[in-house]
């Protein structure tokens, strides 16, 4: 199972009336949006979370395959679309309280991949139709969904109104959620499981940096995050490095890398002559393979520099805050 966000907008609520999402096959130009192609990757089963105006207002599941259909009627008034397009029926499971996205971004933000994500920087979604929505994500949006529409039993609770068991018992948000998170979570665990074991051989099972090999502090390190990843990178042993558990977390956090000759790269977030104290020795060259080459230069261009543009981004804004004259009333 694969999880989308669609971003509907205007015909929200006359695709959920045909119980459907749907969207041209072509644009202006004979350009295809990836947005538009990316419906013909859904599939039975799989689930889409509908974005309207800044919040998550529902959940489906699709109940067959993408395929190939004309614009349905109650389209038609949409003139700038083509008639030929792609069209998946789904199961709409609509929220009673639906999750604002900009209320819950720092939740959302660090989950969100590097391409194709549905949101902005600022909270806002970005232009399109059809976005990915990796399993870390989906998970949170689960959760999210959970904690403002499924009724919790507390259970120090004695007594129950008759209104909350109905609204318990005919919550038909609770199967959909409990399976599909399940489904998800044990996606993952295989995957990372699967990832640690083919991963231990490559790296003689001890932390490439300080030789620790101490199976229970060891870490299969991802260079190209899972929610980056495609499915085929998120179980290859050659995107990660084992690490002890302090070096996988620098690692994790663009606090160090390593570039295609395997040599170690240390963010200006740490002081010199702290590196003693974080195991980190300047101009070490890890042995590498060479298919870790291009997962290695994603991580140093996409998480560590990235990171270290934040810290000179700050760095900047404290010294202009600094400097800032004096109010002549002070």
């Amino acid at each position: 199972m694969n999880s989308f966000i669609v971003m509907q907008g205007r015909t929200y609520q006359e695709e959920k009336d045909l119980g459907i999402i749907w969207s041209p096959q072509q644009g202006k130009g004979n350009t295809v949006p990836h947005s538009w192609l990316r419906m013909k990757e859904v599939k039975k089963g799989d689930q889409v979370f509908h974005y309207v105006k800044g919040n998550i207002v529902a959940v489906s599941i699709a109940k067959e395959d993408c395929k190939a259909a004309s614009k349905p009627d109650t389209l038609q008034g949409h003139s700038e679309w083509e008639n030929d397009g792609y069209l998946v029926n789904l199961e709409y499971h609509e929220l009673d309280r639906a999750v604002n996205v900009r209320d819950k971004f720092e939740e959302i933000l660090p989950l969100l991949p590097v391409k194709y994500s549905p949101f902005q920087d600022d909270a806002n979604g970005n232009q399109g139709y059809l976005y990915p929505c990796n399993e870390e994500l989906a998970i949170k949006l689960l959760e999210l969904i959970s904690e403002l529409n499924i009724y919790q039993v507390d259970k120090e609770q004695l007594e129950l109104s008759i209104d909350d068991v109905r609204r318990t018992e005919h919550n038909t948000l609770i199967p959909v959620i409990a399976e599909t998170e399940s489904e998800v979570k044990t996606k993952i665990r295989l995957g990372q499981q699967k990832f640690r074991k083919d991963l231990m051989p490559l790296w003689e099972s001890k932390c490439a940096l300080c030789g620790i090999n101490l199976s229970e502090l060891l870490r299969a390190s991802h260079s190209k995050p899972w929610k980056d990843s495609t499915n085929a990178e998120r179980v290859n042993p050659y995107n990660g490095v084992l690490l002890c558990c302090n070096h996988d977390a620098l690692y994790d956090r663009g606090l160090i890398a390593f570039d295609g000759q395997g040599r170690l790269h240390i963010s200006s977030v740490i002081c010199e002559e702290d590196y003693p104290l974080y195991g980190l020795i300047p101009l070490t060259k890890i042995r590498i393979h060479s298919e870790n080459k291009v997962f290695f230069k994603w991580h140093k261009k996409n998480i560590f520099e990235a990171n270290q543009a934040l810290v000179r981004e700050s760095h900047i804004t404290d010294v202009e805050e600094t400097e800032q004259p004096m109010n002549s009333d002070e």
